[in-house]
């Protein structure tokens, strides 16, 4: 496959999808702070309801990942990633809106709208990325567009904390120490509306960026064009592309383990009787981890390192952090575990680009699937706190993690190729 656009056209693209990815990171990345900020808005007694921003986030890239699929394939990448911002937007008037209004069903449902946009808007830019130039060398593309997603992580909690959560210690102070209900109530009146105007400044944002998509030079790409199968295109059916369901097992697995590094870091290191003033930090060791991941694919892959290649060398990695994690104690095993985001991070970059490879025109089809695949970051992080209440936690998370690294290191080995090595032959016997 050649590359669809090149010289100052293809760095103009790279670098308007980079914002996007930094849309996909700020707004993610505001689940942690909301979860707060809704336990104490809402007047929630036990964190599992205030856990339910993230069910409802990441449950709509579940259900909308195939819908979205659709409307691509209708519209073309680029104004379907432009129908995903607005869509953003609306959800971000939603919640805004509502949480003034201290009506958390509604605030849920907003973010589920707030998830939908993004399961759109995700769908059409992850392959647009990859098959923007060679899928050879798609794994440094995605890294670039990985370390503005972090950077955006980084920068949006900090941004929430001085918007709305500033003096939030002394404010639960203030609340607690209320002379009547209707004092209580007023107070949490007035912080809950503390986030309206950020939210409807991000759903401005939005919007204008939505049309800064529709107008910008920004190629449209069509996948089954610019993604061509080795077999001429001739296959009928999604079902003929095995690499491609091994890719979506792959992937579901591949962001399990990301979320199990990322935000179990710091229930593991309370599991050895580390202070919470300390462990509150621990998801910013595995997320700098995952920058550190991301230049090294961006200047090693493809000159030094095929993506497959990139992608086995991770998987081991992820193995051997798991087991001195599980050999280790205290502050070194924690070590080891924030290091799981150095392994982690040419995953996404490598996994997409070999899973979508040669699809076609049922390229945007599965792009939707390895989206939904994002589910895995809330199944197994939940099972690894499930066990842990009657298991030894090093245990458990060896138990869940290595396995998952090992499926990794055999698509990195194998299973990439699951099908396509055989239509490659055919295809050279026709040939001669």
């Amino acid at each position: 496959m050649t590359s669809v656009t090149t010289g100052d056209s293809y760095k103009s693209s790279v670098a308007t999808i980079g914002v996007l990815f930094f849309i996909f990171g700020f707004v993610t990345w505001l689940n942690g702070p909301l979860i707060a900020f809704v336990k104490l808005a809402f007047d929630l007694d036990t964190d599992a309801k205030a856990f339910l921003v993230t069910m409802a986030f990441y449950m709509a890239y579940f259900f909308l990942a195939l819908p979205s699929s659709w409307i691509l394939v209708r519209t073309g990448m680029k104004r379907g990633m432009a129908i995903g911002l607005g869509v953003m937007a609306v959800g971000t008037v939603v919640f805004g809106t509502f949480a003034t209004a201290r009506n958390y069903p509604v605030c849920l449902a907003g973010l589920f709208v707030i998830g939908s946009g993004l399961s759109l808007l995700q769908t059409a830019s992850n392959p647009y990325i990859s098959i923007l130039g060679p899928i050879e060398s798609a794994a440094a593309r995605i890294s670039v567009m990985g370390i503005c997603n972090k950077l955006a992580g980084i920068l949006s909690p900090i941004v929430f904390g001085m918007l709305v959560m500033k003096d939030v210690d002394h404010f639960e102070s203030r609340v607690a120490a209320a002379a009547t209900p209707e004092i209580r109530n007023e107070l949490l009146n007035q912080f809950a509306a503390a986030v309206y105007w950020p939210y409807m400044a991000m759903a401005a944002l939005l919007v204008g960026l939505a049309f800064w998509i529709v107008k910008s030079p920004l190629p449209e790409v069509r996948a089954a064009e610019a993604n061509a199968s080795s077999d001429g295109g001739k296959k009928g059916s999604i079902f003929q592309f095995p690499h491609l369901w091994l890719g979506v097992l792959c992937l579901f697995l591949y962001v399990g383990v990301e979320v199990l590094a990322g935000d179990a870091i710091g229930t593991y290191g309370k599991g050895f009787g580390l202070p919470t003033s300390q462990t509150a930090y621990f998801p910013s060791f595995t997320l700098t981890g995952m920058l550190i991941g991301y230049v090294v694919g961006l200047f090693a892959i493809p000159k030094y390192l095929s993506q497959e290649r990139g992608l086995a060398i991770s998987a081991v990695l992820g193995i051997v952090f798991c087991v001195l994690a599980y050999v280790t104690k205290g502050y070194v095993s924690v070590a080891f575990i924030a290091a799981l985001g150095l392994a982690n991070a040419l995953m996404w970059p490598a996994i997409f680009p070999l899973a979508i490879a040669g699809l076609g025109r049922f390229t945007e089809t599965g792009s939707a699937l390895l989206i939904m695949g994002i589910a895995g970051g809330a199944l197994i992080p939940s099972l690894f706190a499930r066990l842990k209440d009657h298991y030894d936690f090093q245990l458990v998370f060896l138990a869940i993690a290595a396995p998952c690294y090992l499926y990794i290191l055999f698509y990195a080995l194998k299973g990439y190729a699951a099908g396509r090595r055989a239509a490659a032959t055919g295809a050279a016997a026709l040939a001669s």
